[in-house]
């Protein structure tokens, strides 16, 4: 077992196999927080716990205790019994007040990893795999039971956490907060780092040193956001990719959240993540159950880089769980930059032969299929076939696509409405909006409202109809505006506020019927790009559009801040035209080819647009990956230069038994009389004799590692290389 409990000190001892997590239970029955780190073996709590008394911090129990909750390092922390700090829950009584009091009342250890009811979660196959711990906290004034929920992976450096609120008693309770994770620290000599940035430029790392006081990112749009990411951590100043503590949380979660540290008067630090409590309650009635989404957290004492080692291999095997988890992902082509809205039968099949004659293995039909769908102003919501343009349907396309051995994909946007279309005139209620309030718009569509069980079934019903229709084994699912007038016509007043969860609960439920039902569909979600790129979403499907903006000097930075978490399995990347269509740039063939194979391969452009020798260029390329996909898609990954915005980057991959390995180096901007570059790799082992392509001798392992690989002098802007190293 890798939790025990040890009944003569009242501590839970969490272990993973670099990792320790300890909780006391103090006999006033409240959980304090003692450790979170590197793994120990034994545990001195009179050590571990030292909190001596402070001015202004009354005591919660009597004077005869020494320590007091608002210096208390503690699990689940409340408000208003003497911790003045950010609280992991609230609730609100039938009286009105807002004071609770949880205190420990029992536990249970067992093998194995329960699910979430309705909600995605890391899983095991076998209940040898993991561990966990349940403990049941009570408010016996308030009738009200909290579960925490601990799971620790036995072959993996990850504890995942959860909270599940029971009410026991026949008045209702509100829930204000509810977050899935809280740890607090015993010192402020931390910085944070989370992933910011906007559409078109998503998950940017943003580092910057702890200070007094709230330091917090959150989404209330609905959707986790381009805006920032669920992902928080914070670290040892010092903390490189190779070297010092960090300790990071990463939310299972796709809609509202909140993440913050909070620095008190004594420097002491408090983190907490999970559903944002801005414009959300939740009234739970007598009996019932609200469940928190999971976090993720892991402690890496060797930097950044094996913290992203350890997210990714979670993710990659015990998070994403399509039948697809497990295969190498397609090269495909995306038409969207090729045709827009304005294409034809015969159009679509040209750029399809063309694409199989260069090796390419699916097709993907975007925007622009179904209804009456010409530009980005009707027709969302009508899922059947635009038969002006594809006059014999999808399944006569996807047999023509096929018969030229690629696989066929399709675009659907299933979660909007377009004020102009079928579905919208027979049910305008089915949206997300405010009694005599205006429906705002964005890109000319509405939310449809998905806290409502009959639009989920009908989306489901239509999804499911068009998919039974033709031989399609791809589907991006795209969603292309954020949530306003959140409100719903068939919730009662008391719970309009529990609309944008509901939303969730709902869409996760249409996900698991489609994925279930058409497992052979491989899935890959978007919102508006990288919207919606996270563990929540990962869990349905198991690839992600990285972003719209397709730029390979852009795609840097997107790339290395989207890799500190989420695998390159994960990651759509792909090739598009020059000038870029999004920042206008004019970038070689090669480079663009280089960037996008850090992920999932593909390409957006117009194959028929293109010389012969770029199109040869893009069959060398196809064919270059396919020899390289499974070692990018299934490998550990290590950042060897940041881009810090859009600098010069370095990566490579290593495979599992360190006989291969991919590096790539991408330049920005030339300079005159350059400095010479050598890129120390890593992961190898020093012991083996490596083939690296371009060389003509071989070059051991220690020698590339604690010497390096020389890089070409560059003669240009950006100019990008490769090595493909193979042990001899």
């Amino acid at each position: 077992m890798t939790i025990v409990y040890n009944e003569s000190n009242s501590v839970f001892h969490l272990q993973t196999h670099k990792t320790s997590y300890l909780i006391e239970v103090l006999d006033t029955g409240h959980l304090a927080h003692l450790y979170w780190g590197q793994r120990i073996e034994s545990v001195n709590t009179a050590y571990l716990r030292h909190i001596p008394q402070r001015s202004f911090s009354p005591n919660p129990v009597d004077p005869s205790h020494t320590y007091n909750l608002d210096t208390l390092p503690q699990e689940y922390p409340a408000y208003g019994n003497t911790d003045y700090r950010e609280p992991a829950y609230q609730v609100q009584l039938e009286n009105g007040s807002t004071i609770s009091n949880l205190r420990y009342e029992t536990h249970r250890i067992f093998k194995g990893k329960p699910a979430l009811r309705g909600l995605p979660a890391t899983y095991v196959e076998s209940d040898d795999e993991a561990t966990t711990l349940e403990i049941d906290l009570v408010d016996e004034q308030a009738d009200l039971q909290v579960t925490l929920s601990y799971t620790t992976f036995e072959q993996m450096n990850v504890i995942t956490r959860s909270a599940r609120f029971v009410n026991e008693g026949e008045s209702p309770i509100r829930l204000l907060r509810c977050l899935s994770a809280n740890v607090d620290f015993p010192h402020d000599s931390f910085d944070v780092l989370h992933l910011s940035g906007a559409w078109g430029r998503e998950r940017i790392p943003v580092r910057q040193p702890l200070r007094p006081g709230m330091q917090s990112i959150n989404s209330r749009r609905g959707a986790s956001s381009h805006q920032h990411n669920p992902f928080f951590a914070i670290m040892s100043a010092d903390a490189t990719e190779d070297h010092g503590d960090v300790y990071a949380l990463n939310l299972v979660y796709s809609g509202n959240f909140d993440a913050f540290a909070e620095v008190d008067q004594y420097h002491t630090t408090r983190v907490g993540i999970g559903i944002n409590p801005f414009d959300f309650t939740w009234l739970l009635g007598s009996k019932e159950v609200f469940q928190t989404p999971e976090t993720v957290l892991v402690y890496a004492a060797n930097g950044l880089g094996e913290m992203s080692r350890d997210f990714h291999q979670l993710y990659r095997s015990r998070l994403a769980r399509s039948t697809h988890r497990d295969r190498i992902r397609p090269v495909l082509i995306n038409n969207w930059e090729a045709t827009y809205f304005d294409f034809d039968t015969a159009q679509i099949e040209a750029l399809a032969a063309q694409a199989s004659e260069l090796g390419i293995e699916l097709f993907v039909l975007d925007d622009g299929w179904f209804g009456k769908r010409d530009d980005d102003k009707s027709s969302l919501g009508d899922w059947f076939v635009n038969t002006r343009k594809l006059p014999e349907g999808l399944c006569d396309l996807a047999k023509r696509i096929n018969d030229k051995n690629m696989k066929f994909g399709l675009w659907f946007e299933p979660e909007m409405v377009s004020p102009d279309s079928e579905l919208y005139r027979a049910h305008p209620d089915w949206c997300l909006h405010v009694p005599n309030r205006p429906r705002s718009q964005s890109r000319n569509q509405l939310v449809l409202d998905l806290s409502r069980d009959d639009v989920c079934d009908a989306i489901v019903e239509m999804v499911s109809a068009i998919l039974n229709s033709a031989n399609i084994e791809y589907v991006k699912w795209d969603m292309n505006r954020h949530m306003t007038e959140i409100g719903s016509a068939l919730l009662p007043p008391e719970r309009q506020r529990e609309t944008a969860h509901r939303y969730m609960l709902g869409l996760y439920r249409v996900l698991d019927e489609l994925t279930t039902a058409f497992p052979h569909v491989l899935f890959e979600s978007c919102s508006g790009g990288g919207g919606r790129f996270d563990p929540g979403m990962l869990y349905y499907m198991p690839q992600t559009w990285t972003s719209d903006n397709t730029d390979a000097i852009e795609r840097l930075g997107i790339q290395y801040g989207t890799s500190l978490t989420y695998p390159a399995i994960s990651m759509g990347a792909h090739v598009s035209a020059v000038p870029n269509h999004q920042v206008y740039r004019t970038t070689p063939l090669e480079t663009r080819g280089h960037v996008a194979m850090a992920g999932t391969f593909g390409y957006e452009l117009d194959l028929m647009a293109l010389t012969d020798e770029e199109r040869k260029e893009i069959k060398d390329q196809v064919t270059f990956y396919k020899s390289v996909r499974e070692l990018v898609q299934f490998g550990h990954l290590y950042r060897l230069l940041n881009p810090n915005g859009k600098g010069s980057s370095a990566w490579m991959y290593v495979s599992n038994d360190r006989r291969s390995a991919l590096v790539t180096y991408v330049h920005t901007l030339a300079e005159a009389d350059p400095r010479l570059v050598t890129l120390r790799l890593k992961g190898l082992e020093p012991r083996f004799k490596y083939h690296v392509s371009g060389m003509e001798s071989e070059v051991g392992g220690d020698q590339l590692m604690y010497v390096g690989l020389n890089v070409p002098v560059v003669d240009g802007d950006f100019k990008s290389f490769t090595w493909h190293l193979t042990q001899v």
